[in-house]
């Protein structure tokens, strides 16, 4: 049996080595190899099924964590909804009396404030939460932002005009972005290998969900004539942190925060509150798993800063993190994606515009449910995305050839059914991979800030798509319609072509082997189908001794 690279487990305290055996064994060198390869092995041979009947509980809180993601899903939604909704446009948009005969709607400007506002919030509250995490863990932040949220709703609830209502919202984002970049995370760190890519994706699902109740909500209002029709969707986001906290008050810490941490006996404790007793992997054996996981991302150098995202091969890592996050943007999300406004400006009728969004938000769910059964059991992340990206372009680019015909009905009745047939693909793809591919690309001891820079990769390129989206839709503007589906097609392709060369095969790899195969630079096309063995002490001194320089 091969030794750790040199200075590994030296590096390692008397009582870190106890920590994964019982108080009366002492373990060696070879012993913390031998347990970490007999988890790593055990990983590789469980099923999907058998991984849900032996971690139900690893299933249970990753889904409870994600399900605060429901909120910013609902909040999005709401706002872009908003925008064609009469009580709304009434209380914070002019009346322009040459549009349509006469309408009350808010300036492409206030559009995309309001629309980039939460965003904004959310950009920093990203950032904040790389370094929260790292101080005070996962659980306990989430706990503080949620008891945050339910306090800067308020100001939503009761904003008299749209400057506070921009604030509220710009506010409501911090807590939203520790919610997007901690979930995945969360699941990622908690979830046998088998089932990282469902869970960690899963976040995507109840961003949908927070879709779909915002339809309903809004569906149910849509005739109130007073204020209460847009002031009581803004107070069911009350009812979250209500739910969610007396629950979350006992869910377990993540085990990789607590070895990172140096609290090795949590950690185990953790472990085995995440799996059943039955189970055939032994908490000790994941335990030193994830001990030599750490330890060998220490000899490769791996800190634990922001700034170490930016440095050697956290570098190409961080790019594919960031870049695939960001497609879901560049691939058109903001023109194609529950596009109620599209659908009114090619003259469909409210009620028809209403159906279509809806529709449109259930193909997404149904989109997310045929990747996880049908897709991603037997295909890999590479082969998925390239296969959406390409797809989605083509759908783009029929849109706006499209355009030259929406005088006629028919036409533009194609068009919002081609809306509906991306929203599909998207959620078949990269709305899936956007989530889960971050969350097991970056290193374990940067994997949360991985994550943030990633999340904020996409808010940076929302609030840009934001900002232009209004131009390009808006009446008193660019009024461009159909033809917004080239310039999306185009960076369609950008991202099509970007993820052919840059873009590796993560399927089935646990993160010691990803670490390897990043140390080693192997190209994104031959991760696939190269063999890696982390526990050989030759092939693993090399590639030290190259981390090292």
């Amino acid at each position: 049996m091969s030794d750790l690279p040199a200075g590994a487990v030296n590096a390692m305290q008397h009582s870190q080595l106890e920590a994964v055996t019982s108080p009366n064994e002492k373990l060696g060198e070879t012993q913390i190899i031998e347990q970490a390869k007999e988890a790593t092995e055990t990983q590789h041979t469980l099923s999907v099924m058998e991984c849900v009947k032996n971690y139900p509980m690893a299933i249970f809180w990753s889904i409870m964590v994600s399900m605060c993601v429901v909120m910013e899903g609902y909040d999005v939604s709401l706002i872009g909804n908003f925008f064609a909704y009469p009580t709304f446009a009434k209380k914070y948009g002019n009346y322009y009396p040459d549009i349509n005969g006469g309408t009350y709607t808010l300036t492409a400007p206030w559009q995309s404030g309001i629309g980039n506002a939460s965003g904004v919030g959310a950009f920093f509250g990203v950032m904040l939460n790389g370094w929260l995490v790292d101080w005070f863990g996962q659980k306990r932040t989430l706990l503080g932002a949620l008891v945050a949220l339910s306090g800067f709703v308020f100001i939503t609830f009761f904003a008299p005009n749209i400057g506070t209502l921009t604030a509220g919202e710009v506010l409501c984002g911090l807590p939203w972005g520790v919610f997007a970049s901690t979930a995945p995370a969360y699941a990622s760190e908690v979830l046998p290998l088998q089932l990282r890519i469902y869970l960690t994706s899963y976040t995507n699902m109840c961003f949908i969900m927070g879709q779909l109740i915002a339809a309903g909500v809004l569906k149910g209002l849509v005739s109130n004539p007073t204020e209460w029709g847009y002031k009581i969707p803004f107070a069911i986001q009350w009812v979250w942190p209500a739910f969610l906290i007396p629950i979350l008050l006992f869910a377990p810490e993540s085990p990789w925060h607590l070895v990172r941490k140096g609290r090795f006996d949590e950690a185990e404790h953790s472990l085995r509150r995440l799996q059943k007793k039955s189970a055939p992997i032994d908490p000790k054996a994941t335990l030193a798993a994830i001990i030599y996981t750490d330890n060998l991302e220490k000899e490769l150098t791996v800190g634990t800063h922001y700034r170490d995202c930016f440095k050697g091969t956290e570098l190409r890592r961080t790019e594919i993190a960031c870049f695939i996050f960001a497609a879901q943007v560049l691939s058109g999300g903001n023109f194609a994606y529950n596009s109620t406004y599209f659908f009114k400006q090619i003259g469909l009728d409210s009620d028809t515009t209403y159906k279509l969004s809806v529709g449109g938000t259930g193909m997404a769910l149904v989109g997310t449910l045929i990747s996880w059964f049908a897709l991603m059991p037997y295909f890999g992340r590479r082969t998925i995305y390239l296969w959406g990206m390409a797809a989605m372009c083509t759908i783009l680019m029929l849109i706006g050839i499209l355009n030259v015909h929406t005088s006629k009905h028919s036409f533009g009745m194609t068009q919002a059914v081609l809306t509906l047939v991306w929203t599909f693909v998207f959620q078949l793809s990269v709305g899936q991979l956007g989530w889960g591919v971050p969350a097991e690309v970056g290193s374990t001891r940067l994997r949360q800030k991985t994550i943030c820079l990633a999340r904020n990769a996409y808010y940076i390129v929302g609030v840009v798509a934001n900002a232009i989206q209004p131009y390009f839709m808006n009446p008193t503007e660019w009024n461009l319609k159909g033809y917004t589906g080239f310039f999306w097609g185009g960076t369609t392709f950008v991202m099509l072509v970007w993820g052919f060369f840059r873009l590796p095969e993560t399927k089935g790899r646990s993160f010691d082997e990803l670490d390897v195969l990043f140390a080693k630079k192997v190209s994104a096309r031959k991760f696939k189908s190269t063999v890696v063995d982390t526990f050989d002490e030759s092939e693993t001194a090399i590639i030290v001794g190259n981390a090292r320089g």
